[in-house]
C-alpha cells in the first residue's frame, strides 16, 4: 500500500495538481482504504501537525522577512556585497554569492533569497556580459543558504516535526552555509580560467575603502540583524520562537524610523503579503499530517531503516544513504514535501544509530535545498530563470557545477560531524 500511495502522490503531482490538494487528496484516499479507521481522524492528524509551539517561530520569520525586503535592506547588502568583493575577477558573480550569504542571515527563505538577489544583480550581470543561464543557475544555487544560514524556515519546519531544538538547528547551519559560500567562491575562481567565459576574467571595479565604509553604514541595519537573532540565541536571552518575534520588532523600528521606507499605509501589504506565504506553507504541512500518520501506521520509516541496514550497518552510509534518496527523490516531488515524508525516518536512523541530531538535521535540510535546484522539478531555479529571461535548459547547463560544490559540502558534513554539531553542542550543553 506504501507504493502504491507514493506513487499515486508522484503521479498526481506530476500532472500538475497544486502540492496542497495532491497530497490532501493521497492523504484522505489512503486513510479511507485503511481498515477500522474512522475519517474524523483525517482532520485530527491536520490539526495535530500544527499544534506545536515550534511552529509558532514560522510565521514570525516570514513576516520579519516580508518587513525587512519592503524596508529596502536587500539592496543595501547587496550594495556592501558589490563594495566587498566586486573588485575581484567575476567581482558581480562573487558578490551574488556574498550578498546569498547576508541575505540569509535576514530572510530566512531561500526562495526570498534568491529572488531579492536575482532581481538586483541579474540585469547587471547581463548588461556586462555574463551568460544569462549562468547567472541564474549560481543565484539560484547561492540562494540555498537562505534555508542554512540562520534563521530558517526549512530548519523551523524540519525541528517542529522531528522534535529537535530549533536554535541547535540555527547553529548548527552556521558553518555548512558558510562552507557552501566559500565552495561556490572556488567554483567562480576556477570558472575564470575556463576560456569559454571571458566575461569572468574582467575586472569591472576598484576595491575603494571609502565606498565599502558607506555601503557598511548604509547596511547596517540588515548586517546587524542576523548578529541580534543568533546572539540572542546564543546567550539564552531569547528562545529560536522569540527570536521570530524580536525580528519582527527590530525590523519594523529599523524600517520605520530609521530607513523610512515603511510607512503606515504599507503596512497592510506587508501583513497581507506574509499572511498568504505563511498560509501556503501551513497548509501543506497540516496536509502532511494525515499523510505522514498514514506512513507511521504502516511502518513506513521502519521499513526504510530495516531495508538501509542491509546495505551497510556503518552509520555514514546509512546517512550517506539517506542522502542520496532525499536528493535524488528532490528531483521530481516538491523538496518541502520529501523532508516532511523523511523527519520522521531522520529521527529513527539518529535513534537507532546514536548519530548527533543535529547532524542529522543539517544533512536533512542541505539534501532539501539541493532538491530545491536540480531540474526538473527546481523552484529555485524557475524564480532566476524567469528574472534572467533565458530558456530554462540555458539554466539546467550551468547548474550542475554548483550543485556539484553544494554537494561537496554536504559529504563533508556527513564525514565531518563536528561541522554541524560543535557550535550547538558547545553552546546549547
Amino acid at each position: 500500500m506504501i507504493t502504491f500511495l507514493l506513487t499515486s502522490l508522484l503521479g498526481v503531482m506530476l500532472v500538475g495538481i497544486p502540492i496542497l490538494i495532491s497530497i490532501a487528496l493521497i492523504g484522505f484516499v489512503g486513510m479511507a482504504m485503511l481498515p477500522g479507521v474512522v475519517m474524523p481522524l483525517f482532520a485530527q492528524k491536520m490539526f495535530g501537525q500544527l499544534d506545536s509551539f515550534t511552529l509558532l517561530a514560522m510565521p514570525y520569520f516570514i513576516l520579519a522577512g516580508s518587513i525587512m525586503t519592503a524596508g529596502g535592506i536587500s539592496k543595501q547588502l547587496v550594495d556592501f556585497a558589490r563594495a566587498l568583493v566586486g573588485h575581484f575577477r567575476a567581482g558581480l558573480a562573487h558578490a551574488s554569492v556574498v550578498g546569498s550569504m547576508v541575505m540569509s542571515g535576514v530572510s530566512g527563505s531561500s526562495t526570498a533569497d534568491a529572488s531579492a538577489i536575482a532581481s538586483i544583480l541579474i540585469p547587471p550581470m547581463k548588461q556586462t556580459g555574463y551568460k544569462p543561464g549562468f547567472a541564474a543557475a549560481l543565484i539560484a544555487t547561492a540562494g540555498t543558504m537562505g534555508a542554512i544560514i540562520p534563521p530558517s524556515m526549512t530548519m523551523v519546519v524540519y525541528g517542529a516535526i522531528a522534535q529537535v531544538s530549533i536554535g541547535g538547528l540555527f547553529l548548527g547551519g552556521i558553518i555548512p552555509g558558510i562552507l557552501i559560500g566559500l565552495a561556490l567562491m572556488i567554483t567562480i575562481k576556477l570558472y575564470t580560467y575556463h576560456p569559454a567565459y571571458p566575461e569572468l576574467r574582467v575586472v569591472t571595479a576598484r576595491f575603494d575603502l571609502c565606498a565599502l565604509w558607506r555601503s557598511v553604514s548604509s547596511a547596517w541595519s540588515g548586517l546587524l540583524a542576523p548578529l541580534i537573532i543568533v546572539g540572542g540565541i546564543l546567550s539564552g536571552v531569547f528562545t529560536a520562537t522569540e527570536a521570530g518575534a524580536v525580528a519582527c520588532v527590530y525590523a519594523f523600528i529599523v524600517g520605520y524610523f530609521v530607513e523610512k521606507k515603511i510607512t503606515l499605509k504599507k503596512v497592510p501589504d506587508i501583513l497581507v503579503d506574509a499572511a498568504i506565504t505563511t498560509s501556503m506553507v501551513s497548509g501543506i504541512i497540516a496536509v502532511s499530517g494525515p499523510m505522514g500518520w498514514i506512513l507511521s501506521y504502516l511502518q513506513f520509516d521502519g521499513m526504510v531503516l530495516s531495508y538501509v541496514s542491509t546495505l551497510s550497518s556503518s552509520p555514514t552510509m546509512i546517512l550517506f544513504i539517506l542522502a542520496g534518496v532525499m536528493i535524488l527523490l528532490g528531483t521530481f516531488v516538491d523538496s518541502l514535501i520529501v523532508l516532511l515524508v523523511f523527519a520522521p525516518v531522520a529521527v529513527s536512523v539518529t535513534k537507532t544509530y546514536g548519530l548527533d541530531p543535529f547532524q542529522v538535521g543539517l544533512v536533512m535540510v542541505i539534501c532539501n535545498q539541493i532538491g530545491a535546484v536540480s531540474p526538473p522539478t527546481a523552484p529555485l531555479l524557475f524564480i532566476t530563470t524567469s528574472i534572467a529571461k533565458t530558456p530554462i535548459d540555458q539554466t539546467n547547463k550551468h547548474v550542475w557545477t554548483f550543485m556539484l560544490a553544494e554537494t561537496l559540502v554536504l559529504v563533508l558534513v556527513i564525514l565531518i560531524p563536528g561541522l554541524s554539531s560543535w557550535i550547538p553542542s558547545y553552546f546549547l550543553r
